[in-house]
């Protein structure tokens, strides 16, 4: 028995029906069953670790679940919870509510102030420490080995030795003491904890951004450099019409990378100021500090904040990988 396909309109043509679906699968899982055995353990973690922690957090935003109402054992005695689903009230306080402005729209600003400011100074410093290295110079791999070691100390020991400089006896405010210049209250005033904070930030940022683009520097054919320079290109137009476009793909996927993570550092503002400086908290710390930093802890609106986060997130990453295909379509044209 044959059956055909017509080419016009995509459909089988023959005596023999269409597999139903569920014979699809099974024959799907006869000829590759060896692989979903391997993925099996991988697809169960993820579930255990991801989805289900997911899942279970969209179901308290629809809820005013709080740590007075949920289920919970005192000693002998077992509590039932007795929160109950409100809808999309969460999200509607959080967006348009009496004090939106104050527990949202002013913290998701500073993130995005901090983020911009973060990343521009990780590229820039990076990029700039990158072409550095990538030079002919005595001693490279000693100065390529110190300006690892910020990325490679663990996050909770940078910090801290960070907070210790900038507390008022530290050693940042005794130098400039020293110097009769004014002494900032790194810790304290909002400004200069945020300025802080970018500084700590870029700090620890820095060395993954100048290791990615040393690596997309040393890719680069190095005769396209000697074609320029035949042609009479100075330092810069050679950056320009030859690094740059050299760079384009490790540095568009670093800048996403970096975007991702500075807009969920979590570490660097907690360590450095824990729950005591909430205007220079950005959304993720907020989020943590109503549902683990206040008394009654508000879980719903906690969770909620974190699916806030993952929708920004989601929305801003389909855009820039749309707005980067536009672009490279438009010069292959």
């Amino acid at each position: 028995m044959t059956v055909a396909i017509d080419r016009a309109t995509g459909k089988r043509r023959g005596d023999a029906p269409r597999p139903g679906l569920g014979q699809r699968l099974k024959h799907g899982y006869q000829k590759h069953w060896y692989a979903y055995v391997m993925i099996a353990p991988v697809v169960i973690v993820l579930g255990v670790l991801v989805l289900y922690p997911l899942g279970y957090g969209m179901y308290l935003t629809l809820t005013d679940a709080n740590s007075l109402n949920t289920g919970r054992t005192i000693g002998v005695n077992e509590i039932e919870a007795t929160y109950k689903f409100i809808g999309l009230d969460n999200y509607a306080d959080i967006l348009w509510g009496e004090t939106a402005y104050d527990r949202f729209w002013s913290h998701f600003i500073w993130t995005i102030v901090w983020t911009a400011a973060c990343v521009a100074l990780h590229y820039t410093i990076g990029l700039g420490l990158a072409l550095l290295l990538n030079q002919k110079l005595r001693g490279r791999t000693f100065y390529r080995l110190v300006l690892v070691l910020p990325w490679a100390v663990p996050t909770f020991v940078t910090v801290f030795g960070w907070r210790f400089m900038l507390s008022d006896g530290g050693i940042i405010n005794s130098a400039l003491e020293g110097l009769h210049l004014p002494t900032p209250l790194w810790l304290e005033d909002t400004f200069w904890q945020r300025f802080a904070a970018i500084m700590v930030n870029t700090w620890c940022g820095v060395p993954f951004m100048m290791v990615s683009l040393l690596g997309g520097l040393q890719s680069i054919d190095s005769t396209l450099y000697e074609a320029a320079e035949m042609d009479g290109a100075n330092a810069w137009q050679r950056f320009r019409y030859v690094t740059l476009p050299g760079l384009r793909s490790v540095s568009s996927t670093v800048v996403l990378l970096g975007i991702i993570w500075t807009f969920n550092q979590f570490a660097v503002i907690f360590l450095l100021f824990g729950t005591t400086a909430p205007d220079a908290q950005i959304l993720v710390t907020w989020a943590y500090y109503l549902g683990f930093g206040q008394q009654p802890r508000d879980f719903a609106q906690s969770a909620a904040y974190g699916i806030l986060l993952l929708a920004i997130l989601i929305v801003f990453t389909s855009f820039y990988r749309r707005w980067l295909n536009r672009n490279e379509q438009q010069l292959a044209i």
